[in-house]
């Protein structure tokens, strides 16, 4: 800086002036252009909120060291709490989207289906998560599930169905199973014994290692969508 002073002090008048100040003005920019880091909420429940494990080894520290290690300039806050249905992540919407955030996952739904709960039930109270993110002027990923055909195949097919609906309705991109790491290109047997928790539910370390790993460029891509509003 003292041997550009010194340069900017010789141009002290007539047509120079201007190319000084312009010079003086690009030295000042980066200490003022400084990139925001992007906040991203994980609204969810106990997948988002890392049940039965260690705090480090859940889904959002995981993904947060995912996206340390790719560059990507984002933290994630858990707004995961086990137990939730899609209703109760509806009443915690509000307050999960505070004016610091910039973009927000939405896991819900895995605990509607294990209750048996009504898909249309489940797909309104999504819808209603959605809106507010879109009232809040949030970036979102919609992170949808595979389940089984317990409760029958319409009930399975109206499940599963909701997500691409939703996404497609409010213009948000869907991922479209949250255990998809774990499930792709692997037996399911295998799957179940070595990357599920005891509970045959919730995933272990390595399950979880293995979902942040396939979800983790769609948050990549979150990010760089609410970096551009």
């Amino acid at each position: 800086m003292k041997a550009a002073s010194k340069i900017l002090n010789t141009f002290a008048y007539g047509a120079i002036a201007p190319l000084r100040n312009l010079i003086v003005g690009l030295l000042l920019v980066p200490a003022t252009l400084q990139a925001e880091t992007i906040t991203i909420a994980a609204l969810g429940d106990s997948l988002t909120a890392g049940y039965g494990l260690p705090q480090s080894d859940g889904f959002v520290p995981q993904l947060q060291a995912w996206l340390d290690a790719n560059g990507v300039d984002a933290t994630v806050s858990n707004a995961g709490v086990s137990g939730d249905t899609t209703a109760g992540g509806l009443s915690r919407a509000d307050w999960t989207l505070t004016p610091d955030v910039d973009a927000m996952i939405v896991t819900l739904g895995g605990n509607d289906f294990l209750r048996g709960i009504d898909p249309e039930n489940s797909k309104a109270n999504l819808s209603a998560i959605l809106a507010k993110g879109q009232s809040a002027g949030v970036e979102m990923l919609l992170v949808g599930l595979t389940v089984s055909s317990n409760y029958g195949p319409e009930y399975q097919a109206a499940f599963q169905g909701m997500y691409p609906a939703l996404s497609q309705e409010f213009d948000v991109p869907l991922f479209p199973d949250f255990f998809a790491g774990m499930t792709e290109g692997r037996d399911m047997a295998e799957a179940r014994a070595t990357l599920l928790q005891a509970d045959g539910i919730h995933p272990n370390k390595e399950g979880v290692a293995l979902i942040v790993e396939a979800i983790g460029p769609a948050v990549a891509d979150l990010a760089e969508r609410a970096a551009s509003r």
